[in-house]
């Protein structure tokens, strides 16, 4: 698949939202923002319940999310293909990271909780839903390496099935950028790497003909507003392919270097060369 050279500031190709599109984005995103903050309001009484008699589990609240997610899908009209099948162990799952419509993408076939950069919590919207459906939020500074990984284990040990993305970054979901392997180290904890797994997962976008391949992508400076816009205005959708790799035991490897440039191999094998 072709494309014009990626950098994170590289801008995408402008797209002009006639009459049309304005209507079409009215009619996909009334029923998008009703059924996500609707579906929010009900998570959040449920959870009222849930949290004083479960604590750190969450045995009802991931299915409201999961609902959410599927429906989006089916209000945008994008097509979903999913290869493959989630792990159901113990464990964490990591993906390449393309876009915020990794969110719905990768909790529609699964039940997990993200890992996401401290900044998320303070965005207006999506914030307010990463807080409420569980997100553990990072701090990106090297002296906080030691706290991530003892919330990470503590999360662990609580049976979450975590997903983070190890680039560290959006792309323009057409590539795989390096893994970094620090917040793979939780997983060595002790105890924790003989029960432990982790599944690669391929998350691949193909963009509406004869659109720009990159459709989908957001990264580098992009304003959310715009891109979610191109998206509900959109006369015709693409797909998305979710490749669920098979998982592998913590314990097989020798360290967390070893593991994070295996899971990169296993989720850019996927991708189009």
């Amino acid at each position: 698949m072709s494309a014009r050279p990626w950098t994170p500031e590289d801008a995408p190709v402008p797209v002009r939202i006639g009459a049309g599109g304005w209507l079409r984005a009215v009619l996909r995103g009334g029923p998008l923002f009703a059924i996500t903050y609707g579906c929010l309001a009900i998570l959040l009484l449920v959870r009222l319940v849930e949290r004083p008699l479960c604590g750190l589990n969450r045995p009802v609240t991931p299915y409201i999310t999961q609902f959410v997610c599927k429906s989006a899908y089916a209000i945008l009209g994008i097509r979903m293909r999913v290869v493959g099948r989630p792990m159901t162990g113990n464990g964490a799952v990591v993906a390449n990271h393309a876009s915020w419509l990794d969110i719905f993408t990768l909790n529609a076939p699964q039940r997990i909780y993200f890992v996401a950069k401290s900044e998320v919590s303070g965005w207006a919207g999506i914030g307010w839903l990463a807080r409420a459906t569980g997100t553990v939020f990072i701090n990106r500074k090297g002296t906080e390496a030691k706290k991530q990984q003892d919330l990470f284990e503590a999360r662990l040990r609580a049976g979450h099935r975590l997903l983070f993305f190890p680039e560290g970054t959006s792309t323009d979901s057409l590539r795989v950028l390096p893994f970094k392997s620090t917040l793979f180290a939780a997983f060595f904890a002790d105890g924790l790497a003989e029960v432990l797994q982790i599944q690669p997962v391929s998350v691949i976008y193909r963009s509406p003909d004869p659109a720009d391949p990159q459709f989908y992508g957001w990264w580098g400076a992009m304003d959310f507003a715009p891109h979610l816009l191109k998206l509900l205005a959109a006369r015709r959708q693409g797909s998305v392919e979710i490749v669920f790799h098979d998982p592998v035991r913590v314990g097989d490897f020798p360290n967390r270097k070893a593991l994070a440039a295996y899971c990169e191999a296993k989720v850019r094998s996927a991708f189009p060369a």
